[in-house]
């Protein structure tokens, strides 16, 4: 079997996470690639959650299960829709369901005087329908429990071994879901656990935030990571975090901060401030569906606009929108060195489900080199002047207190000096003409979307951020079905990269969205005709079923 879904189901609290995250690092430890994706209520207990593996060579969610794992029989009702024509239910079963009853709780307080144990019980049971070697389960327990004490440990193990027990009992070819394994090393993360490695190498050394879900992995990482090297200030809210990263850079310090659509709402004016003293600054926007609170744990792609129109006033930014982990990590380096090259804000654009998805790559890598600073040599002025008009629009940058010269920074419209001015007549048209030049110019420096099997398309699916992995997997099926379709994907996308694209073609834009932003953006800068649109907005990811029922 080379794709198999996996919907491990039950209430908040159940531990349906844990089970998730051990199958995962046990189907990796045997060489198994494993695409890992939580759909959570915003709750602490109760309710119908599921942690979703899927065993494949995509990095993509699945809409249904071939294995509908329930810790209790609401979860397995609420669930069962989702079931493959031929999908197993294993554990609680709903009413009048058919599978491998094992009442997982009651069966670990029985044994065991507590329900806690059931975890366990449900990893034995699980992977033993998928082959995983006995040696591997235990190691992965041992690594997971291990700290909690032997007598927790061993209770553990022996939960595990009736879990095993019970299921080849009820089910004698059990190694019917036996995966593939290889012997190629695996690297497994999601896109906020790679942006503080990245972010650090890059040159980072100043991160300050609010929590805000789903942008409160990035400042957790940061913190437990003191090896990284960056300094973490916690602030009191999302006004005093990119104000304090706009002093930090402004000292010469690289940073950046991280929040969702609330939190940038109150960022604003200090994008416009960035946009005003050309102070360069990194900001990480993790999506939520909105407005207000909205849903605070699902996903969407539904603050592009916000964050391209986001601040008072015309200046240049720069957005991009990574797909998975090693894009990611390129992202976040490209994102500095724009910043501080252009003295500009730049916006890495996430959501929830590259927050909380895990991917699995044969390859992830951290570049090597370093981001040049941006900052100038001291030495090369006599009388220095902090915006000095120039052909490209990039005055020299020094950091405040890096030399004897005065360096003055200032929100209101400025002389080349640094000084309030009023002169409207030159200094104010010549001062936002510098400042609109340097989006001229980045317009070079964007990169082209990645094409995907256009050579012969005839339709050619567009989209951004997160749904790469599902739009490809939708065109590899209808090319399956002699469809000639192809897909182009963006990364940057803002300002849109120059290019010319055909009008032969039929083009569709996917987007987690109910208006269309992106596809509304390319047809207004682009000029490019689009025939359709496919947006999902009910929180949930996009998926390569979303794409191909609305194409047919």
């Amino acid at each position: 079997m080379n794709d198999l879904s996996i919907f491990i189901v039950g209430a908040a609290g159940e531990g349906i996470q844990t089970i998730g995250d051990v199958m995962a690092q046990a189907l990796l430890k045997q060489g198994t690639r494993v695409f890992a994706t939580p759909e959570f209520e915003s709750r602490i207990r109760g309710g119908n959650s599921s942690f979703r593996l899927r065993i494949a060579e995509i990095n993509a969610p699945r809409r249904d299960a071939d294995i509908l794992l329930a810790l209790n029989p609401k979860a397995a009702a609420f669930y069962e829709h989702l079931a493959s024509p031929n999908c197993l239910m294993l554990g609680e079963l709903p009413p009048g369901g058919e599978g491998v009853e094992m009442p997982f709780q009651a069966l670990a307080k029985e044994q065991f005087g507590s329900p806690l144990f059931a975890n366990s019980l449900a990893v034995g049971a699980l992977g033993t329908l998928l082959g995983i070697r006995p040696p591997i389960l235990e190691e992965t327990i041992r690594e997971t429990f291990g700290s909690r004490g032997g007598n927790v440990l061993e209770a553990n193990l022996s939960a595990l071994h009736l879990g095993q027990t019970k299921v080849a009992e009820a089910r004698p070819d059990a190694d019917s879901y036996r995966m593939e394994s290889g012997k190629e090393p695996l690297h497994y993360a999601s896109v906020h656990d790679v942006i503080p490695i990245a972010a650090a190498a890059a040159g980072c050394r100043f991160m300050a935030a609010y929590p805000m879900s789903p942008s409160t992995g990035i400042i957790t990482a940061f913190a437990k990571n003191p090896e990284l090297g960056v300094f973490v200030e916690q602030t009191e809210d999302e006004i005093a975090a990119i104000n304090m990263v706009l002093g930090a850079s402004a000292a010469g310090a690289r940073a950046m901060t991280a929040t969702s659509g609330g939190g940038f709402a109150l960022m604003t004016e200090a994008i416009s401030l960035s946009g005003m003293t050309e102070t360069p600054i990194v900001l990480v926007i993790a999506q939520r569906p909105g407005p207000a609170t909205g849903l605070p744990t699902r996903t969407a792609q539904e603050d592009l606009l916000f964050a391209l129109h986001g601040g008072h006033g015309e200046f240049a930014r720069a957005i991009l929108a990574p797909s998975d982990p090693q894009d990611a990590i390129d992202a976040t380096f490209r994102a500095f060195w724009l910043a501080d090259t252009y003295q500009i804000p730049v916006i890495v654009l996430t959501d929830q489900y590259l927050a909380d998805s895990r991917f699995c790559l044969s390859e992830l890598s951290v570049p090597s080199e370093n981001v040049p600073m941006g900052l100038s040599d001291p030495e090369a002025y006599e009388t220095y002047q902090r915006y000095l008009l120039t052909e490209n629009g990039i005055s020299p940058r020094l950091a405040l207190g890096q030399s004897e010269h005065l360096v003055r920074i200032d929100s209101d419209e400025h002389t080349e000096a640094g000084h309030i001015t009023e002169d409207l007549a030159q200094t104010r048209p010549a001062m936002v003409e510098k400042r609109l030049e340097k989006l001229r110019r980045l317009k070079t420096e964007m990169r082209l979307p990645d094409a995907y099997r256009t050579e012969d398309a005839e339709v050619v699916l567009i989209s951004w951020g997160s749904t790469r992995h599902a739009v490809r997997e939708a065109v590899d099926r209808l090319v399956r079905e002699d469809k000639h379709v192809g897909s182009l994907h963006f990364t940057d996308l803002w300002p849109l990269p120059q290019l010319r694209l055909p009008n032969t073609v039929e083009y569709w834009v996917v987007e987690g969205n109910a208006t269309g932003q992106f596809a509304g953006l390319i047809e207004h800068v682009l000029g490019l005709r689009i025939q359709g649109r496919i947006g999902r907005y009910d929180g949930l990811p996009i998926d390569a079923d979303t794409v191909l029922e609305a194409l047919t």
